[in-house]
């Protein structure tokens, strides 16, 4: 069985991509062993105990620089993947070291564009449709030190329109992450992911 954690910060729907991707047979033989919040009260905590599976909080306003550790402590040992779902906390130090090339992040935007410290959520569109770009996406990447700078697995891209907004965009961009990520974690499983340094090869 092939074990995966999910970090998450918000409604959850990244989330619910997967555990629906798990139900379906989609993917095979996983188990989300874990979901962790760095805040308390969000709905992707209700996802989680809606499908069984154990969460843990770890609020980034009391445990601030400790976060990572925190993590570390909990899956250390019991999974094989840590995916971040929406997650919003920067991960750091052992974490990173000891579940290397073991950590995926989705980010809503074509990595290196709109990218880095303070780019999330909404902020990354509204900076595409200011800048003019006429296509952006979805980017599922390996976590390493820094931030949105791992090795891009897997990219997805839509049309942007003259007449979109900041919302339109995140909507149909958010389409094709709930198709990226379950499919970068099933690639995954299966051990279709090789890494060369920067550069990443999906088997067939």
């Amino acid at each position: 069985m092939f074990k995966i954690a999910v970090l998450v910060s918000g409604g959850g729907t990244d989330f619910q991509s997967i555990i629906d991707a798990i139900n379906s047979g989609y993917i095979e033989n996983c188990s989300i062993e874990a979901a962790i919040s760095d805040r308390s009260g969000i709905y992707a905590l209700e996802r989680a105990k809606k499908n069984n599976i154990k969460t843990y909080v770890f609020d980034r306003k009391i445990h601030k620089d400790d976060i990572s550790s925190c993590i570390l402590k909990v899956l250390e040992g019991k999974v094989d993947l840590i995916v971040c779902a929406g997650w919003l906390s920067i991960l750091k130090g052992e974490l990173i070291s000891k579940f290397e090339n073991k950590i995926i992040n989705i980010h809503p935007s074509l990595i290196p564009a709109f990218c880095g410290n303070g780019m999330y959520g909404i902020k990354v569109h509204r900076k595409a449709i200011e800048y003019g770009v006429k296509v952006s996406g979805c980017t599922v990447h390996f976590v390493d030190a820094d931030t949105d700078n791992g090795p891009i697995i897997l990219q997805k891209t839509v049309p942007v329109y003259f007449d979109d907004t900041e919302d339109t965009l995140q909507k149909r961009i958010l389409e094709e992450e709930h198709k990226a990520l379950p499919e970068v974690v099933k690639l995954i499983s299966l051990g279709k992911v090789e890494t060369f340094g920067r550069k990443v090869k999906i088997l067939s």
